[in-house]
């Protein structure tokens, strides 16, 4: 079922429930006054007869009753146009059960027991209402005991018409009901296609993206607006930018990692080649051989494990705790001079940020192994420099040229100067993806006096308040 069937529904239902509670109180309502009235009616006349009784002096006899329809007023007084059933059916009860006729229609009212109680032992003014059946005909019957061993008065009126009103319009309400019903559904059912339009075609962009094989697709079919669809629109359309960048990298990736694979693999291959003659090579030859294929599965090693941590340095699953920088450098210091014997000047103040201690510590690690192995055997030490969560890596080596700065970050370049050096070209992609992982950026350029200066920064919100202040 679709998404505007389910609001149809929804809003039918809520129509007819509506409908129908207001029906039915209507209805209540009605038949309760038309039957009010109708008692009101009932107690004047037994209130009137009762009256000229006492005023008589003298038991309750046909002659006082027959004039008990002059002595008060009220819908069901006989009048022009009034039919014979709609007069007052006077019966009296005796003490003993037994009833007697004395006014109005031909009609004899049964006695209940109910009745027969408050003839024989009612209090003055005792009453009991009900509906009785006579010849197929239904009276609305009330039966006033008049106390003192004087039986008690009943006086009748035929409420067929009633009924016949009261159903007419129960039939009324219930065609209006329906009615309701329908419309609440055809309106239920417009609305909800205004509605869900736009989701229909935020739907049917999800499907063509999951469609989409190669992952390109656009979004400038989204619905727009500030409502909540609007928003849903706007987030997915984001998403959907998120989706493509990373898919457009991931190609980036996929391509550039193999283009610098095969450049070791061609060599192993060769070498491969060579080694099935290898009987027929001197010595020395056998030497350069076996070194070489030594240096190129040493290099092919070292860019699978900086591939790996290229793809965990943007990922998520490290868990954010507070580092302090200082700790961080000192600890990749000790580490960089056990390797290279370089040794590493530390001026850190006391910043403390939150981010991913591993992350940190590898994009660190990457810029000191970085400087060492451009300036191998530099008398200065390299500089590390940390303030408010900004880090700086300072050194004497031949620095950058000014055509390669703005590519220095990318994934595999390698400037001309670098490329009779030992490396990938990932180090510094790794810097600039764990910078941005925690909302910073990297930055390189030269030294005054000769050398590099390079670094990165984290986000101001993630420095620690009271930090970074040494």
């Amino acid at each position: 079922m679709t998404l505007r069937s389910r609001f149809a529904l929804a809003f039918a239902a809520i129509g007819a429930v509506v409908a129908v509670l207001v029906g039915a109180l209507s209805y209540r309502a009605a038949s309760d006054r038309v039957l009010a009235e109708i008692d009101r009616t009932l107690r004047s006349a037994t209130v009137a007869l009762a009256h000229a009784q006492e005023q008589g002096q003298q038991p309750l006899s046909s002659e006082v009753i027959a004039q008990a329809p002059e002595l008060f007023p009220g819908p069901d007084r006989p009048g022009p146009g009034d039919e014979p059933e709609r007069r007052l059916i006077l019966q009296a009860v005796a003490v003993d059960g037994s009833a007697t006729r004395v006014g109005g229609p031909p009609v004899t009212l049964p006695v209940s027991d109910a009745g027969r109680n408050l003839a024989a032992s009612g209090e003055a003014g005792d009453t009991d209402i009900a509906e009785v059946v006579v010849a197929g005909r239904t009276y609305r019957r009330l039966t006033t005991a008049l106390g003192e061993n004087r039986g008690a008065l009943q006086v009748a009126v035929q409420i067929d018409q009633t009924r016949h009103v009261l159903g007419g319009m129960a039939r009324e309400i219930m065609a209006v009901s329906l009615a309701v019903t329908l419309v609440a559904a055809g309106a239920g059912r417009l609305v909800a296609g205004r509605i869900t339009r736009r989701l229909v075609r935020l739907a049917e962009v999800a499907e063509k993206v999951s469609a989409d094989g190669r992952g390109r697709f656009g979004t400038s079919d989204l619905p727009g607006g500030r409502d909540e669809v609007g928003r849903l629109s706007t987030s997915f359309s984001r998403m959907l930018g998120r989706i493509a960048a990373a898919r457009d990298a991931q190609e980036r990736l996929v391509h550039d990692a193999a283009h610098e694979l095969r450049t070791p693999l061609t060599s192993l291959r060769t070498n491969a080649t060579v080694l099935r003659r290898v009987a027929e090579l001197s010595p020395q030859a056998r030497d350069r051989l076996l070194e070489d294929v030594e240096g190129e599965t040493g290099e092919l090693a070292h860019l699978v494990d900086e591939l790996v941590e290229l793809a965990l340095a943007g990922g998520h699953e490290e868990v954010e705790e507070s580092v302090e920088l200082a700790v961080v450098a000192r600890r990749v210091a000790r580490r960089v001079y056990r390797r290279s014997g370089r040794l590493v000047h530390v001026d850190a103040d006391d910043s403390v940020v939150r981010g991913r201690p591993q992350g940190l510590e590898r994009a660190l690690g990457n810029l000191l192994e970085n400087a060492a192995k451009f300036d191998p055997d530099g008398d200065e030490p390299i500089h590390v420099h940390i303030h408010r969560g900004a880090v700086t890596v300072s050194d004497r080596g031949p620095g950058i040229d000014a055509d390669d700065l703005p590519r220095v970050f990318d994934r595999f370049y390698r400037a001309d100067t670098a490329r009779a050096l030992p490396g990938s070209g990932l180090g510094l992609a790794i810097v600039r993806d764990v910078a941005e992982a925690h909302g910073g950026t990297v930055s390189a350029g030269p030294r005054p006096g000769g050398g590099t200066r390079i670094g990165f920064t984290v986000a101001g919100s993630r420095v620690q308040p009271g930090s970074g202040t040494d």
